[in-house]
C-alpha cells in the first residue's frame, strides 16, 4: 500500500524541482513554517495557491492539507513579529495551529523549466521557443526568466486578446491591450508576474506582442514609442495562478513515481486584490460632458470563462 511520505521528504522533492538557491539574492522562499525535522510529520494532501493570505490559510486547514505551497512569499522583508495581531503573523498562527506547513518558490520557480512562464505560455496555447532572458547558469538554454512563443497559426491581436481573457483566471482588470486590434501576431513573449523590465530583451527578440502584468505608464507609452510592439496587460494573478496547475502536476508525478500516498489541490480563490472595474464609457470630453455612472461592480456578461471562477 502506498505510504504518506514525511514533511521533509515532500519538501526536498520541492527543492529539487525549484532549488532555493536559483532565487533572486533578495527573495524569500523556502519552508516558512513547519517542522521539517519531525520524522514524524505526514503528509497526505498538498494546496497549492498563489498569495499567502488569511483566505488561503483558512482553505488550506478547512480542506484537510498538511502543506500549503505558495509562489509569493509571505515574508519578503525582515520582520520582528509574528505576532497574531498582524495579518501575516495571523497568517502563521493559523497555519500553526492547524497542522500545515508553509513553503514557497518565488522567484527560483520563475526561473525553472518547467517554471511559470512555461504554465502562463501553456494556458495561453503557446508553443514555447526559448527562455526570453536565459539563465547563464544552465548550459542547456531552457532555464530563465519569461518565454518567447509563436501560434500555432496567426492571429489578429484582437482575437489573441479575446483568447487570452477566456484563458486566463478572471480578475476585474480583466486585460489591457495597446495597439491596432487588427495587426497580425505571430510571435508572442510572455512573463509571468511584473513584466515591464524585460522590455530590452523583448524589444530584442522582434516579438510581435508581449503578455505580462503590471505594465506601468511610462514603460508601456516608451516600449509603443520605440517599435509597434503590441503589448497584453493582465493582473498579476492571473498570470501566476496557471503555474499553480503545473506545480501540481509535477508534484503529482513525483508521489506517483516514489509511491506516495499523497494528494494535491489547487485553490480556486481568487486573490487578486481587484474587486470591480468600471469601463470608461464615450463622452465629447471627460471635463465637460458628464456621464451617468453605469453599474461598478462586473456582471455575468462581463465575466470571462477562464479558471478560477
Amino acid at each position: 500500500m502506498p505510504a504518506q511520505p514525511a514533511l521533509f521528504e515532500v519538501i526536498a522533492a520541492l527543492d529539487a524541482l525549484w532549488p532555493r538557491e536559483r532565487a533572486e539574492q533578495w527573495d524569500a522562499v523556502g519552508t516558512v513554517c513547519g517542522d521539517v525535522t519531525d520524522p514524524e510529520a505526514r503528509v497526505s494532501r498538498v494546496l497549492f495557491a498563489v498569495d499567502p493570505v488569511q483566505q488561503i490559510a483558512d482553505e488550506a486547514v478547512a480542506t484537510g492539507a498538511q502543506l500549503l505551497v505558495t509562489h509569493h512569499p509571505l515574508y519578503l522583508r525582515g520582520t520582528t513579529t509574528v505576532a497574531a495581531d498582524t495579518f501575516k503573523g495571523r497568517v502563521v498562527h493559523t497555519l500553526i495551529r492547524g497542522g500545515v506547513a508553509l513553503h514557497v518558490a518565488h522567484t527560483n520557480a520563475d526561473t525553472a523549466e518547467p517554471g511559470v512562464s512555461d504554465a502562463l505560455a501553456s494556458a495561453l496555447g503557446l508553443r514555447v521557443l526559448r527562455p526570453l532572458v536565459p539563465d547563464p547558469a544552465d548550459p542547456a538554454g531552457r532555464r530563465g526568466l519569461g518565454r518567447i512563443c509563436e501560434l500555432d497559426r496567426p492571429l489578429a491581436l484582437g482575437d489573441l486578446l479575446e483568447a487570452a481573457a477566456a484563458a486566463l483566471p478572471v480578475t476585474a482588470q480583466g486585460i489591457r491591450v495597446a495597439g491596432d486590434p487588427t495587426a497580425t501576431v505571430r510571435t508572442v513573449a510572455v512573463c509571468g508576474g511584473s513584466g515591464d523590465s524585460l522590455f530590452d530583451a523583448v524589444r530584442a527578440a522582434g516579438v510581435d506582442a508581449y503578455l505580462t502584468a503590471d505594465l506601468r505608464h511610462h514603460p508601456a507609452s516608451e516600449a509603443r514609442e520605440h517599435s509597434p510592439l503590441a503589448l497584453l496587460d493582465a493582473a498579476h494573478f492571473a498570470t501566476e495562478w496557471p503555474w499553480c496547475e503545473q506545480a501540481a502536476a509535477q508534484l503529482d508525478a513525483i508521489a506517483e513515481r516514489e509511491g506516495w500516498d499523497l494528494r494535491t489541490r489547487v485553490s480556486r480563490t481568487v486573490t487578486d486584490p481587484w474587486t470591480a472595474h468600471a469601463p470608461s464609457l464615450p463622452q465629447a470630453s471627460p471635463l465637460t460632458s458628464p456621464v451617468t455612472p453605469g453599474p461598478t461592480a462586473p456582471t455575468a456578461h462581463d465575466l470571462t470563462p477562464g479558471a478560477p471562477n
